[in-house]
């Protein structure tokens, strides 16, 4: 739970931060931020700016892929299904854990709010057809403003030469 809590306070941090990314004059008053109704419509943002997702975790899975080869394939074909599933609409937002001692393995954020679809798109990654890992499922009330994650992400990557 209090990893749970832990990746909700930084996702809304995250959201404040990319807020605040352009800094005020020194001294000058911050502009109102005005309700935006085209943003509303595209991110899905009901009357309070938000929208249901399912959160998924990804577990340590039964049966790990040892082969080298075989499991740089494996994950080669996680990330390329995270990118699809992100160019799809489908996946606002996915990230490791970084707790090595833990089973807590990712998580993706899909923009559904059917638990039944989530199952069906999480089930299409190679990591869950291997056994690498497991998929937990729940409901999650949270901002709009998570489908701007991936667009936000692009302008944050410098290219490389």
């Amino acid at each position: 739970m209090r990893r749970f809590l832990a990746l909700m306070l930084a996702a809304t941090g995250a959201f404040g931060a990319a807020w605040a990314a352009e800094p005020a004059a020194q001294g000058a008053t911050p502009p109102a931020l005005a309700y935006d109704a085209a943003l509303a419509q595209r991110t899905g943002a009901d009357e309070r700016g938000m929208r249901r997702y399912v959160l998924v975790i990804l577990r340590t899975g039964p049966t790990p892929v040892k082969d080298a080869d075989a499991r740089k394939a494996m994950f080669a074909g996680h990330m390329a299904n995270i990118q699809r599933l992100a160019k799809a609409g489908k996946l606002a937002l996915a990230g490791p854990f970084g707790d090595a001692a833990g089973d807590w393995r990712g998580l993706f954020v899909f923009a559904t709010d059917d638990i039944d679809e989530a199952k069906a798109l999480v089930a299409t990654d190679p990591v869950i057809q291997q056994g690498e890992m497991v998929a937990d499922y729940h409901s999650w009330y949270g901002s709009a403003a998570t489908m701007l994650t991936g667009e936000l992400h692009e302008k944050l990557v410098r290219p490389t030469p």
